[in-house]
């Protein structure tokens, strides 16, 4: 009985998952067939996933261009270009992450540096992450790293402050019993402030991946000429609704497979957490 609990335990959120998604799709279909959705501007599932053969055609597994491949695609082409973005995508929220953490943490222990540095940072976190494209083009030219650069922005200063935030927020009991106890500033840094700070800076990464993937999509429209953003924009642009959607959908579920990942890392880097806990969700 223990052991069906434990399985049910275990496989009940991807249940929830498939029959919210079912619901949507079903809607969907609903209004289709009541003449709601127009099937040439909305195509529901079973139009625009008929033939994916044709719209495969579009994806380059090389990620270094994106029109109708005289060969033909495959699911090996779709690939491809979802890892491609990934990987964009991934470089650039490991980059901001680490980037953000070590700023955070130095402005607080280098006094100096704090008072040199947070009004800068200050006056650059309003800046949307769209308004960086033409620099991050200026700079790095096309290619991958623009893409990078414009995740690495999207999350930096929000992850920056967020750092600072959760660094004031620490109980003071904390810090004052591990100077009682004769730690010296860094090891109240390295063993009392970074691990009080970790579990809810991870859940502001995980806020922040969504904001990742809209800014990647963008930059890979623009200033890189490839990826999942750039079918999507060509899609657009030629009127083809059924590749549209299907590009749309594959976004959604990398996604969602990119947060379902980052909640598995959280799980095993905070170790210490609970899953009933903030930070342990």
């Amino acid at each position: 009985m223990t052991l069906h609990r434990g399985i049910l335990k275990q496989v009940a959120p991807l249940l929830w998952s498939v029959a919210s998604l079912s619901i949507f799709v079903g809607l969907w279909e609903f209004a289709w067939w009541r003449g709601w959705a127009d099937p040439l501007l909305l195509p529901p599932p079973h139009i625009f996933l008929a033939n994916l053969s044709e719209q495969f055609r579009f994806f380059d597994p090389n990620g270094d261009r994106a029109g109708a491949l005289s060969e033909g695609g495959s699911i090996w082409s779709v690939l491809g270009v979802i890892g491609w973005t990934s990987l964009r995508v991934t470089t650039g929220l490991i980059l901001g992450f680490v980037l953000s953490l070590m700023t955070g943490l130095a402005i607080r222990y280098f006094r100096i540096f704090g008072k040199l540095t947070l009004p800068m940072i200050t006056m650059l976190a309003p800046i949307s992450p769209v308004a960086w494209i033409p620099v991050a083009v200026f700079v790095f030219g096309i290619g991958n790293p623009p893409a990078i650069f414009l995740v690495l922005i999207a999350i930096y200063f929000v992850m920056t402050l967020a750092t600072l935030s959760l660094i004031d927020n620490v109980p003071k009991s904390y810090v004052q019993l591990a100077r009682i106890m004769g730690c010296s500033k860094r090891q109240i840094y390295r063993h009392v402030i970074l691990p009080a700070i970790l579990p809810d800076l991870f859940v502001t990464l995980r806020m922040n991946l969504f904001g990742a993937w809209m800014v990647v999509l963008i930059a890979e429209a623009v200033g890189v000429g490839s990826g999942l953003g750039q079918i999507t924009m060509m899609a657009r642009n030629t009127f083809n609704a059924n590749l549209v959607f299907l590009t749309m959908t594959l976004i959604g579920i990398t996604g969602f497979l990119f947060d379902q990942a980052l909640k598995l890392i959280q799980r095993k880097v905070l170790w210490w957490i609970g899953p009933g806990n903030p930070g342990g969700i």
